[in-house]
């Protein structure tokens, strides 16, 4: 979990993490303990680090959803209890959509093509009409959910996806594995499943199970800007910090004349700081809940939200 303020004009004082660490994966429950034990640190120490006073304080940001209830139940109480203390409006942000602001201000990005990949996501979205729409996404599973349990049944530590990723950078042979493009959509759970019943070489599975994934999702990023017409592709979640990932779409942008952008490490994964600055925009455009309208929302779609601040 993560505590950030940030001013009006886009300035990060601060942004800091208390990750959980689960030997095997996120469990929902446990991890939502841990919020609730460094919630209040986080806060004060966050405060703290920005320099500023806790009157100075003019919004509450919150994660509204997708994501893992318990923990976005935790968080939530909490943003509604400062709220309330602070008498200061609050704000619920869609997580999805918060990956592709912090991107554009992190970056020359303006109206981009955002493929966002992380462990529970895996999504292309583009602002038409009003909202950030879905052109095309994952029918099964995340990339980097699918990268943890490849790498747990290899022994590999969490997150996996780093360490996939120096494996691959020792293999040569790409091994044959299904290639799951649906029209716009993917799917990973059978590629998972065929690179696990691989006999080959681990890092020649694992250079395959990168080739032939990301593959995939440089195709659909492809089609999306082409069809969306737009010249920019913004990258976003935490899988796309690996570097072949990022060298693939680098390239097909290229090709195509547009412009790639990617902000830093800190702003890929999911952080405070992209919450409480799509949180300002929001407000900025008269957007506020109240405490009893403030409900997470597990499975919040990236196109349900009007935007109004662009």
């Amino acid at each position: 979990m993560g505590v950030s303020v940030v001013h009006e004009d886009g300035e990060v004082l601060s942004n800091l993490f208390k990750t959980y660490k689960g030997t095997e994966g996120i469990h929902p429950r446990k991890a939502a303990n841990h919020h609730a034990s460094e919630v209040v640190p986080l806060i004060e120490r966050s405060i703290e680090e920005a320099d500023i006073e806790k009157e100075d304080i003019a919004l509450i940001a919150f994660s509204q959803g997708p994501g893992l209830g318990p923990c976005l139940r935790t968080v939530a109480t909490a943003a509604r209890s400062l709220s309330l203390s602070l008498d200061v409006p609050l704000v619920g942000v869609n997580h999805c959509i918060a990956h592709l602001e912090i991107g554009r201000l992190r970056t020359d990005a303006e109206n981009p093509v955002l493929l966002y990949a992380s462990g529970g996501n895996t999504q292309v979205i583009a602002f038409k009409k009003g909202r950030y729409r879905v052109f095309g996404e994952t029918l099964d599973i995340g990339i980097g959910n699918m990268l943890d349990k490849f790498g747990r049944e290899n022994d590999m530590s969490f997150p996996a996806g780093p360490l996939i990723e120096e494996e691959a950078k020792k293999g040569a042979r790409l091994v044959d594995l299904p290639y799951s493009v649906k029209g716009m959509d993917v799917e990973f759970s059978g590629i998972m499943t065929a690179a696990l019943n691989k006999d080959d070489p681990l890092e020649d599975i694992c250079y395959s199970l990168q080739e032939t994934t990301f593959a995939m999702l440089t195709e659909v990023t492809e089609r999306a800007l082409a069809h969306t017409r737009k010249d920019e592709v913004l990258l976003g979640g935490g899988v796309v910090q690996n570097r072949r990932l990022q060298d693939m779409i680098q390239k097909m942008t290229e090709e195509r004349g547009a412009t790639f952008h990617v902000p830093e490490p800190e702003f890929c994964v999911d952080n405070a700081a992209m919450i409480a600055w799509t949180g300002t925009l929001m407000h900025a455009s008269g957007i506020s809940i109240s405490v009893e309208d403030s409900n997470i929302r597990q499975k919040f779609r990236t196109d349900e939200v009007e935007v109004t601040w662009r």
